[in-house]
């Protein structure tokens, strides 16, 4: 009998809010390593212990700062999750600098979603971070949004069926890493990764918000009981936009906003105001709500952000308030609320 066939218990993070890499890989304008420290500074001492970053992001530049924070604290007071699936190169030409302009990164990208590229990955992150094993590693961007892929996300799935994913169920084994899975901006990988595989937890990237959550409501949730995983869930602002941001999630058309999201956004914004309720608050509560929600990761480029975010997390939202998004049909009626 395989390892995936006898085991019953996964790993699952043990602190519910978490700060994501996103901005101080310089994804969205250009953070300094001063006013990045500041932001690890303000959430360790606020009390984070979950931090969530990629090779991705910056094309190494998160990983690099994190660990620059991170590698005079004890290992053991805090969890880190990174990615695999996007090797960096070092390059003079730097083409990678169009993705990420505001990044002073030399790498360019590689997808690679075989085993050796995974190990790899994992190798050189741990190098970045300064650490020497991770607590959780998603396979990253295996998803039908990813415009950069060499090939179709399902071929590059089905490289990662082979590769990636009993790669990571050994380095499991060793003791390198405590748990993985998938980390993706569409609900359709996640379902097809419970039926290749056995991962613990996947990371829910931009689908479960006040803005557009009944899909992984329905169809997703369901599927993560029934494996007995869990999920950590990000953007629960939709990269900002419910908080005010010109943009919708990620990518260079991120300012192509759907009307009815505008729109779904005045209304949560008129409702909030009759009862008093921060809407940004509201938002990351709603997305922290639901059982199968082991952690919420959210991003910050200053140090106010972050404690205004952790802040939020702690603050009682009246029921009254979910009752009327609910009776106005802004969320789901099956949707969780927080307590």
């Amino acid at each position: 009998m395989n390892d995936n066939a006898i085991r019953s218990v996964h790993y699952k993070p043990p602190f519910k809010f978490g700060l994501g890499g996103v901005p101080l890989g310089n994804e969205f304008a250009v953070v300094t390593d001063k006013d990045a420290y500041a932001i690890l500074e303000a959430a360790w001492t606020a009390g984070i212990r979950y931090y969530d970053v990629s090779p991705w992001y910056g094309l190494g530049l998160a990983e690099r700062r994190f660990g620059s924070f991170l590698h005079n604290k004890n290992r053991s007071e805090y969890v880190i999750s990174s990615k695999v699936g996007k090797l960096l190169k070092a390059s003079r030409t730097a083409e990678g600098r169009e993705l990420f302009p505001f990044s002073p990164s030399p790498n360019d990208v590689i997808f690679d979603y075989t085993a050796s590229g995974v190990r790899r990955s994992v190798e050189d992150s741990l190098q970045r971070l300064g650490v020497d094993s991770l607590d959780i590693v998603f396979v990253h961007d295996l998803s039908s949004d990813n415009k950069l892929l060499p090939t179709s996300w399902q071929e590059q799935f089905d490289i990662a069926v082979k590769g990636a994913f009993p790669e990571l169920t050994r380095m499991r084994k060793e003791g390198l890493i405590k748990g993985w899975g998938i980390g993706v901006n569409t609900p359709e990988p996640i379902l097809r990764v419970f039926s290749e595989a056995d991962p613990d937890v996947c990371l829910m990237a931009s689908q479960y918000s006040l803005i557009d959550h009944k899909n992984a409501l329905n169809q997703l949730f369901p599927a993560v009981r029934q494996k007995n995983a869990s999920l950590v869930v990000g953007s629960s602002l939709n990269a900002g936009f419910i908080s005010g941001s010109p943009r919708y999630n990620y990518g260079k058309e991120s300012y192509k906003i759907p009307v009815e999201f505008l729109e779904k956004r005045k209304r949560l914004r008129e409702v909030a105001a009759n009862y008093g309720v921060d809407l940004r608050t509201a938002a990351l509560q709603f997305s922290a709500a639901p059982d199968v929600a082991a952690a919420l990761v959210v991003g910050a480029s200053s140090e106010q952000q972050i404690l205004a975010d952790y802040t939020s997390m702690q603050t009682k939202t009246p029921a009254e308030f979910w009752a009327e998004l609910k009776a106005e049909k802004l969320i789901e009626e099956n949707a969780p609320t927080p307590a």
